[in-house]
């Protein structure tokens, strides 16, 4: 994977088949986790698969689960509450705004998902499309931050901390004595390439280099 970069006036990243798959298919659950049509399966012949790959990703498939639980955690992310100390005015707010912020973050999400069906390796953002990519992505790591537990700085940098000590153990050969549970890991994995994948995305958008 390589961040995106300025070429030719748009940005431009470049992403493996899997790396493309992997991004999709989040993309892809989070929309249904919004409560959206799943985009995902009416294009998915377009993109690569792997048995293997397809294995790793299984257990990403809860996240479309109980989509009307209106506490759960990755849910109220993305639609927070307007006013955390007024239940009325809240639920007023959420009535008035709730089905116009899903159909805008539906409709980044399916962009996202769109690009990355494309053929070839680059991921190709016009000039025009770059801040909602960026919120996109925001919402895709708010979900993941929410399945990993992830509420304050100190929680990322336990998380990013274990994700070093299970990559050293890997290669050294001793998986066993790590103590991450291997879904929390390769989610964290997901969680860190996002991130960076969106921060060398803002950075060009601000005029810096990714």
């Amino acid at each position: 994977m390589k961040g995106f970069a300025e070429r030719d006036g748009a940005a431009v990243a470049s992403l493996d088949e899997d790396e493309r798959l992997v991004i999709a298919r989040i993309v892809a659950d989070v929309g249904m986790l919004l409560g959206g049509e799943d985009f995902g399966a009416e294009r998915h012949s377009g993109l690569p698969h792997r048995e293997d790959l397809a294995e790793s990703l299984r257990f990403l498939d809860d996240l479309e689960e109980n989509l009307a639980e209106p506490d759960d955690p990755a849910l109220l992310r993305l639609l927070p509450n307007a006013a955390p100390d007024d239940r009325e005015v809240a639920d007023e707010f959420r009535r008035l705004t709730q089905e116009d912020l899903r159909a805008v973050k539906l409709s980044r999400l399916r962009q996202i998902w769109d690009d990355l069906s494309d053929d070839g390796d680059d991921w190709v953002i016009p000039p025009g499309d770059v801040m909602a990519t960026a919120a996109a992505l925001t919402d895709v790591r708010l979900v993941i931050a929410a399945r990993l537990g992830i509420e304050r700085d100190e929680d990322a940098e336990s998380l990013h901390a274990d994700i070093q000590r299970a990559s050293a153990a890997l290669e050294e050969g001793s998986p066993a004595e790590v103590g991450i549970d291997p879904e929390r890991m390769w989610l964290g994995m997901l969680y860190d390439a996002l991130t960076w994948l969106q921060e060398s995305l803002v950075s060009l958008t601000l005029g810096g280099q990714a």
